[in-house]
């Protein structure tokens, strides 16, 4: 339930988790919650104008004071913190079912992270038990709510993308169409997942291209391993799609992305620098993608969280998550209240949409 992706991909993290984490299932009712415990920097998401508290802390070797033993419910790999089918009865249920996971741990820091809030590509039956799991974390009385991450999408309710790019400005149009035009020297295949990435060869170079992605992350917290994205990719049934991108027959970069429930998912990338750069390989992805979801009919491209920025200028609307979080020892609990308010989040991205930027501008 609340999942905007397969199952296999929370299958697959469980199963291999990232680096550094411990994955567990949290049995409630009659199934049971992804969830892991990893070493988590209270201070990671601070904003840039405070990065100087990092700073210090790591001149005065300090930084792991802020790194606390943490159970995170969720997983890595998927957009929102997903659970078993529950009535809005049984929210408390499920938190408390978090609690005594986080206490048999013994673990300082808990967070029930990126409950959806009021988004438009769940169910309002969905969205209903998000609100009841926030609510019960609220009256527990120890709980933090925190803005979460601005999750970008496209309903794709244009009939051509020419119909789609003519929503931008002018000038807008024209540097699109520019970095567009890299595409006539690139040559795309759609390749189902499945049988074709049983390759160990082209897996090595599709998990380097991954890792040159995730290293141009300033805030490193999940790796995927090898083995994680080898069992997505080889997996015949989650209705996976890879597109390779290739230049003179050498392959610089793909897009992971999955069908799901009517919606175009886009997951993972890899790309080669700086040829992937140089030829505009994030734009021409992000149409062929929409081009992919235009053509099979499906209701939303869902472009995930990160550089919002970036998607908004690229015509997304977005909907933000929240995340509960429960500090164990009520004097850190004290102290992580002032630092909250220093963490970054995208708030300012809630219920965005082109129109409404427009309108703002």
């Amino acid at each position: 339930m609340n999942a905007l992706e397969p199952a296999s991909l929370a299958d697959a993290f469980c199963t291999y988790p990232p680096e550094g984490f411990t994955s567990l299932r949290i049995p409630i009712g009659a199934g049971d919650a992804p969830a892991f415990l990893a070493d988590f920097d209270i201070l990671t998401s601070l904003e840039d104008d405070h990065r100087w508290i990092t700073d210090t802390l790591a001149r005065l070797r300090l930084g792991r004071i802020t790194r606390l033993r943490t159970f995170i419910s969720g997983t890595t790999v998927t957009e929102y913190s997903t659970y078993p089918a529950i009535d809005p009865d049984g929210c408390k249920l499920l938190v408390d079912r978090f609690l005594d996971a986080a206490h048999a741990a013994k673990v300082q820091l808990m967070i029930i992270k990126d409950l959806p809030h009021n988004s438009p590509l769940l169910s309002k039956r969905e969205n209903r038990i998000a609100d009841g799991i926030a609510r019960a974390c609220a009256e527990d009385g120890r709980f933090m709510l925190m803005e979460g991450q601005a999750l970008a999408f496209v309903p794709i309710d244009f009939s051509t993308i020419d119909e789609y790019l003519a929503r931008a400005s002018k000038a807008r149009r024209r540097d699109l169409r520019r970095k567009l035009r890299s595409r006539q020297e690139l040559n795309v295949e759609t390749v189902p997942t499945g049988a074709a990435f049983d390759d160990e060869r082209l897996l090595r170079i599709l998990y380097q291209q991954y890792l040159n992605v995730f290293y141009q992350d300033k805030h490193h917290f999940d790796k995927l391993s090898h083995d994680s994205l080898r069992s997505i990719l080889i997996d015949d049934a989650n209705d996976g799609v890879v597109f390779l991108y290739r230049l003179s027959n050498r392959l610089i970069g793909y897009n992971l992305c999955f069908k799901y429930e009517g919606k175009f998912v886009d997951k993972y990338v890899g790309f080669e620098y700086p040829l992937a750069r140089e030829n505009n390989l994030f734009f021409v992805s992000w149409f062929h993608n929409l081009e992919y979801a235009l053509a099979h009919r499906l209701s939303h491209y869902v472009a995930g969280y990160n550089s919002p920025e970036v998607k908004a200028d690229l015509g997304a609307h977005f909907t933000t998550s929240r995340h509960a979080v429960y500090v164990r020892n009520p004097l850190l609990r004290k102290m992580f209240v002032p630092l909250s308010r220093l963490v970054a989040n995208d708030a300012g991205w809630t219920g965005s949409t082109p129109e409404t930027r427009r309108q703002g501008a």
